[in-house]
């Protein structure tokens, strides 16, 4: 069976140290106007950094200033360096990430039609649809359909944004293709309904992805790692399945990648967080590796290196996932916010358990809401260098997210309006 602190050798030829990974989780809080990463967040991935972790993965790092998956969001564009002051923040960001054995990578991202009503900003898509969440209409706004020169326009914005991420000291980038973000919303059949070459087939709507890997290639070139996230399934009656996953790994077979996350589910059918409106996930303390099932046929069929995430908060549960055939790495992303070091402890047999805030509300919607509320707090304890609470309070940590939320809001209307 492979070992857990092994290394890995991504097809580019890079090496990561071992093969336990700090994922990302959904959004980088963005202190400073300019929605810039700071001191904070600087700090925060300093600790994962220096927590043993083989590869760390950023939150989104949206490749659109008006498309943003929350207010508080981080934005690199081709723009963004003209400002010098706009690169010495991601080259901070960028040095503090890599301080430690591990290589860095920036998840890029466009939110597509998951874009808070709130904001003020326009919503795209595919084709116009809106995002319905039981308990939460008018969360989202309506999104409008794309043209095919807007959809070539952002295949340009992925690769000027990972060229800006090499630019300043990334080790790479991966392109999200997950949780029903814009390019998941392509491969879905549910939310595309496009009749053009960017829809109908699966090959027609996987387009949109392998343009933007290409581009994305084009500008960084061979030695920067590129990696991809992808839904194993999104979990919706009807929508983006397994077959999907594994026809599109297929296309992928012969694309340029080094690495392929598995994860699944929408913010309709929060799988990433252990609910799924299909009922075919379902979390609780003794489940996790809840996509395992999924990702075998997977991680069997695909050629670049494959990770899988999904709740790990055991040493016994990592290396049980590294046992299935074709798995290379496995993702602890809440985990590492409940514990940042928690890659070394297990090295040293140290904290072979840990736990998550779990939410046991009956809404799978306020559940998600609560919980991931319940994981930010733990966050941004670390990044401000303060003790990591085991347990936050549910209600308190949501109310002041939202409090939050609403000053980011304001921030971020009055950046974008200037």
């Amino acid at each position: 069976m492979t070992q857990l602190f092994t290394p890995v050798k991504l097809p580019n030829g890079a090496i990561l140290p071992n093969r336990i990974c700090k994922a990302a989780m959904e959004e980088n809080l963005a202190e400073q106007p300019g929605q810039l990463p700071g001191a904070a967040l600087h700090k925060l991935y300093r600790n994962w950094a220096s927590g043993g972790a083989g590869l760390i993965l950023t939150g989104n790092v949206m490749v659109d200033p008006t498309a943003m998956t929350g207010p508080g969001g981080v934005v690199l564009q081709a723009s963004t360096f003209d400002d010098a002051q706009a690169k010495s923040s991601f080259e901070a960001w960028a040095k503090a990430g890599t301080s430690g054995q591990g290589k860095f990578v920036m998840q890029i991202s466009h939110p597509g039609r998951q874009v808070y009503s709130s904001q003020g900003t326009p919503a795209v898509a595919p084709s116009d649809t809106q995002v319905e969440i039981k308990g939460l209409k008018g969360m989202f706004a309506a999104a409008r359909a794309l043209s095919v020169a807007e959809i070539k326009t952002l295949v340009t914005r992925f690769a000027d944004t990972a060229d800006a991420a090499q630019a300043c000291g990334f080790d790479g980038v991966q392109i999200h293709a997950a949780h029903g973000y814009l390019v998941s919303q392509f491969l879905s059949p549910l939310v595309n309904k496009r009749e053009d070459e960017y829809g109908g087939s699966l090959d027609n709507r996987a387009r949109f992805l392998m343009e933007i890997i290409d581009a994305v290639r084009a500008k960084a070139g061979k030695d920067f790692i590129l990696g991809v996230k992808l839904n194993s399934s999104d979990f919706q009656r009807g929508g983006f399945d397994t077959d999907d996953a594994k026809a599109v790994v297929e296309m992928l077979n012969s694309k340029p990648i080094d690495f392929i996350e598995f994860s699944g589910g929408s913010y309709e059918s929060a799988a990433m967080a252990g609910h799924s409106a299909d009922g075919r996930v379902s979390r609780s303390a003794e489940r996790e590796l809840y996509f395992a099932d999924f990702v075998e046929d997977l991680a069997k069929t695909a050629k670049a290196v494959v990770m899988v995430t999904g709740g790990v908060t055991r040493r016994e549960t990592a290396k049980y996932a590294l046992s299935i055939e074709g798995v290379d790495m496995v993702g602890i992303a809440r985990a590492m916010a409940a514990n940042p070091h928690l890659p070394d402890d297990w090295h040293d047999r140290r904290n072979l358990e840990t736990s998550i805030p779990l939410s046991n509300l009956k809404n799978p919607a306020f559940n998600s809401l609560v919980g991931m509320s319940m994981t930010k707090a733990q966050m941004r304890a670390t990044s401000l260098g303060k003790s990591v609470p085991v347990k936050p309070n549910g209600i308190l940590a949501t109310l002041k997210g939202q409090i939050e939320k609403a000053k980011q809001t304001k921030r971020y209307k009055a950046w974008l309006n200037s």
